[in-house]
């Protein structure tokens, strides 16, 4: 079995240097890369026991994530869960089910079993637990969900530009009645997608009244359900909706169906969150897509950044709209591996390379 000694050997480093990396106090990113590609060739271990007693550190970090079920956050998880590993730090996860009391059980089993450090992708919006987590000076880093009055940093897309290529690129098929299906009100980030939404429409002279805004009371399909159930009953619907979460998305997408409706010929379709299948559906679904990978090794980075004592900045990484078939839009149908993208320009943070393209 290999050890540290050999790891060295394979990245041309010194050994303290192989430690400084596993330990998340990483040098610069070529030798950390350099390090961390000895350390799958050679498939160390690191030995989490020893280093405990050395560091008073366990060697794994915690996870709560807002709903498993969610393919979105499934993916997130996955991501943070590769991240860590490769850095050589075991994830317990806990699924909060979008239940705020269920999160708080889960931060307080993690924080019982002596995490090195606590991410959280949040249920609700905040809890008392959350505020004792930051009272007690456990490293936490916030991923996906910005929590009023929670001083930790968070990690998480930017949906402005996407949202402005969006407003761009209804208006350019015509469609000027949108509407938008987001999460319950009060909700951070769906208040913010409403309001980026609203202001891009605005530009190109697109109102969105109250009327064509439906908030789920969960954000599940039977709240994507009713909430199109309302927009067709209204007595001039909308010609395009952009439903804010996947899962919302498929109740929107039951509703049309039962009713005889079809995308896009009666209706356009947008979804926040793009997942693989949605190239499959019939149409191929439009989507803003979240560079989940990216999101949730950037994550981990801060986090370690916390753990090793040192301040940690809010990461904001750029959405981009992915352009197929369920507004209207022209041309003939790309081939699942290979749809048509329209990435928005710049992004907001600096992020260590990925060891493999985001997928999302």
């Amino acid at each position: 079995m290999a050890n540290i000694k050999d790891v060295a050997e394979r990245a041309g480093v010194s050994v303290a240097t192989v430690s400084r990396v596993l330990n998340g106090n990483s040098p610069v990113a070529e030798t950390r890369e350099r390090v961390l590609a000895a350390v799958r060739e050679l498939g160390y271990r690191p030995n989490n026991v020893a280093r405990a007693l050395r560091t008073a550190r366990t060697g794994a970090l915690g996870l709560v994530i807002s709903d498993l079920t969610n393919p979105f956050f499934t993916e997130l998880a996955d991501a943070v869960e590769d991240a860590a590993r490769s850095l050589g730090y075991s994830l317990v996860i806990g699924n909060a089910g979008e239940r705020p009391e269920q999160q708080d059980d889960y931060i307080r089993t993690l924080l019982d079993r002596r995490i090195d450090g606590l991410l959280v992708s949040s249920a609700g919006t905040g809890s008392a637990m959350l505020r004792e987590v930051v009272a007690s000076g456990t490293p936490l880093v916030l991923l996906d969900r910005a929590v009023p009055g929670i001083d930790a940093p968070c990690v998480r897309a930017d949906g402005r530009a996407a949202l402005t290529d969006l407003a761009a690129h209804l208006a350019a098929l015509g469609r000027r009645r949108p509407a938008i299906i987001v999460a319950p009100a009060g909700t951070p980030t769906g208040d913010e997608r409403l309001e980026l939404f609203r202001a891009a429409l605005a530009a190109h002279g697109i109102p969105l009244p109250d009327e064509r805004v439906g908030a789920t009371p969960d954000l599940q399909p039977t709240g994507g359900r009713r909430v199109m159930s309302d927009f067709l009953d209204l007595p001039e619907p909308p010609d395009a909706v952009l439903a804010t979460d996947n899962l919302m998305a498929l109740g929107a997408m039951d509703e049309l169906r039962a009713r005889g409706l079809r995308v896009p010929d009666d209706m356009a379709l947008v979804v926040y969150d793009d997942v693989p299948w949605f190239a499959h559906t019939d149409p191929p679904l439009t989507a803003i897509a979240q560079p989940t990978r990216d999101l949730g090794r950037a994550a981990v980075h801060a986090l370690l950044e916390r753990i090793e004592g040192r301040s940690a900045a809010t990461v904001l990484l750029s959405a981009r709209l992915v352009t197929r078939h369920s507004c209207g839009e022209p041309g003939t149908e790309q081939p699942a591996d290979g749809p048509a993208t329209r990435q928005p320009a710049g992004g907001t943070a600096t992020v260590p390379p990925a060891d493999e393209p985001p997928t999302d």
